[in-house]
């Protein structure tokens, strides 16, 4: 059951209206990392949930969305507002000013449509978890680049307080991932297969003139790692060397 109350989480102020920033804004309304999504995507992971605990977190925060979602369409509806009667202000955005009326609508900052192919829900409590934390951590820094292309103090709170949100939920996510005390290579029911989960096959080989080489570290070496030298590189080189070894016996 859902209830609206008419006040913004977080009130929003915009001193001089800058369409062409309320178009960037949309990313955050109708994009990929925006804020529909994550409302979607916590409340339906939320409806399949069994855990009473989780589905209660999940949609908890896919709720809150849904007023993050009423403040970023607000801020952008204040900026773009200049592009209902303005010929220069609806150059900014001719789909959000002849098609919407100046109004916003459920497109990122591109034009393109929001759709459902945004959402990662899988039905496994801990794999939608990461999935979350990856989501709150990739809108962050959406709304940090926004907040650095900002020239309005208002706008800048409004984002400011979103960014900051994103960081409460990525914390909540990764607590609650925590505290279901599965190991983090742990994922689904059947195991990975024995010999072949500990290899890292180093596939991109050489140097270039920019600097690049091959690297090691805690990703490719240590006591459960084995390190295998770029396999198809190798399998080239023994096919390489069965040709040669074939055209020499006809040679004879």
């Amino acid at each position: 059951m859902y209830h609206h109350i008419k006040k913004l989480m977080y009130t929003v102020r915009v001193g001089t209206p800058d369409p062409r920033f309320g178009n960037m804004l949309l990313e955050q309304f109708g994009g990929a990392n925006g804020e529909l999504a994550a409302a979607m995507q916590y409340s339906i992971q939320g409806i399949n949930c069994e855990d009473s605990g989780l589905k209660d977190l999940l949609m908890d925060i896919g709720t809150e969305e849904l007023s993050h979602l009423e403040i970023i369409g607000t801020l952008a509806r204040m900026h773009l507002k200049p592009t209902k009667t303005l010929r220069q202000a609806a150059e900014a955005d001719p789909l959000i000013a002849i098609a919407g009326g100046g109004g916003v609508n459920l497109y990122n900052s591109q034009g393109s449509a929001w759709t459902a192919d945004y959402l990662k829900i899988t039905g496994e409590p801990d794999v939608d978890l990461r999935s979350n934390i990856a989501a709150e951590a990739r809108a962050k820094i959406v709304y940090e680049r926004l907040i650095n292309f900002c020239d309005d103090a208002g706008s800048k709170d409004a984002l400011q307080f979103l960014m900051t949100r994103e960081i409460t939920h990525l914390k909540a996510f990764m607590t609650a991932l925590d505290s279901m005390g599965k190991d983090p290579l742990s994922i689904g029911q059947i195991p990975p297969t024995s010999g072949i989960v500990e290899q890292f096959y180093n596939d991109s080989t050489g140097e270039s003139e920019y600097g690049d080489k091959d690297m090691r570290g805690p990703w490719n070496q240590g006591p459960d790692i084995k390190y295998v030298e770029a396999p198809a590189k190798m399998e080239a080189q023994v096919t390489q060397q069965q040709i040669i070894s074939e055209i020499n016996k006809a040679s004879r």
